[in-house]
């Protein structure tokens, strides 16, 4: 028996990092994003729901062919800073936009920025990480990822405080740690050497490829999706809070609370998967979903609402370092960028429909009823994950 490697390689900590900035810029502008569509620019909840829906879509759809060509490539950090340079380069738009369209725009090549490196990155985890450590290498990835999602949107709130609530303003702030990203997946990223022997055939995505990802893959896409479907955008935790009477200088509040129960939970539940069943610890994740759903759709005050919105990212922490770890375990290792791709392009197709349904419920029924729909959709993805495979 081989010797159970204890340590995480240096890569993944630089990939930890390298998403740790991105998402402190992303989370600056985002934590704002939902009340400045709303109040700034005059869109509507239905249009809310549409740009969230399709910019995500969008992403996801960019994934399948970025994860398939990085299988086919051999290579995956070319096509990481490729979409971390996308990323990057949107942060200004959001800033200089004066419609709706500019929103538009930017969030689509933020989103085709995501939808380039996702896949690619996902992969090279599993390329670089011992299966006997690989929960917890994704369990960190997005423990620093989320810490970067505490990180912005507490800078958000301060200088909208110091900046006497001007949004425009605050957002050229997320520029830097953008680019910074950019610079440290660029110097402290090596990518290992491909398992491929170079004269064998190189994995195209084609159906007959796609036959040979089992049912054990296909169950963790099915469920991936039911949450999906019940979780919808967050950009709704942001309009819930405010709905309920947070103010506008504390609105950021709402990513840091998710933000802080993500973070603290993602890299040891990571580090439990890998010592028992992921599995179950995923069945623990949907009844944490399921009570944060009914705990949003009854709140009253701000504290109710952000207590809601603290078990949601404890879901978030329960399910998908675990997701992204399941995908690793059922896809041949050929064949993983595209599994990646597969994966993310169905989330993100129920993320669409979603983030629409959400902003039909909310428009038609009011903020309640959005979540009171999750937590239905909740009890369908436990209907799915019974349905798993036999092992």
């Amino acid at each position: 028996m081989q010797p159970v490697p204890q340590r995480i390689p240096k890569s993944i900590w630089a990939l930890g990092l390298v998403s740790l900035f991105m998402d402190m810029s992303s989370e600056l502008i985002h934590s704002l994003l939902p009340v400045f569509m709303v109040s700034t620019l005059g869109a509507g909840m239905v249009t809310v729901g549409l740009l969230e829906g399709f910019a995500e879509a969008l992403a996801a759809i960019t994934k399948v062919f970025s994860g398939a060509l990085s299988d086919y490539l051999g290579k995956r950090k070319g096509l990481a800073v490729l979409g971390y340079g996308a990323a990057a380069l949107s942060k200004p738009l959001f800033a200089l936009a004066p419609t709706i369209g500019w929103v538009f725009a930017a969030r689509f090549l933020d989103r085709i920025g995501k939808g380039v490196r996702g896949a690619p990155r996902d992969a090279l985890i599993a390329d670089l990480a011992s299966p006997a450590l690989r929960g917890a290498c994704y369990g960190l990835r997005q423990s620093l990822d989320t810490v970067g999602a505490v990180l912005g949107p507490l800078l958000a709130m301060a200088l909208m405080a110091l900046l006497a609530d001007d949004i425009r303003a605050v957002y050229w702030f997320a520029v830097l740690p953008g680019f910074v990203a950019v610079a440290v997946l660029i110097a402290g990223v090596r990518e290992p050497a491909p398992a491929r022997p170079p004269t064998q055939a190189r994995p195209v995505l084609r159906l007959e490829l796609l036959r040979r990802l089992d049912g054990a893959y296909w169950w963790v896409v099915a469920v991936g999706a039911a949450l999906t479907l019940a979780r919808f955008s967050e950009a709704f935790l942001v309009l819930r809070a405010q709905n309920v009477g947070l103010s506008l200088t504390f609105v950021p509040l709402v990513m840091i609370v998710m933000s802080v129960t993500y973070a603290a939970s993602a890299y040891p539940i990571g580090r439990l998967s890998d010592r028992m069943d992921r599995r179950l610890l995923l069945a623990i994740g949907l009844a944490v979903l399921l009570l944060a759903d009914l705990a949003l759709a009854g709140a009253t005050t701000p504290m109710m609402a952000l207590a809601g919105i603290a078990l949601w990212g404890l879901h978030l922490g329960l399910t998908q370092g675990l997701l992204a770890a399941l995908v690793a375990d059922t896809a041949p290792e050929e064949l993983r960028g595209a599994a990646f791709g597969l994966f993310n392009l169905v989330s993100g197709l129920v993320l669409l429909i979603a983030s629409v349904l959400t902003g039909a419920l909310w428009t038609r029924y009011g903020a309640p009823a959005p979540f009171l729909a999750g937590a239905f959709f909740t009890a369908l993805a436990g209907v799915v994950f019974w349905l798993r495979p036999k092992d």
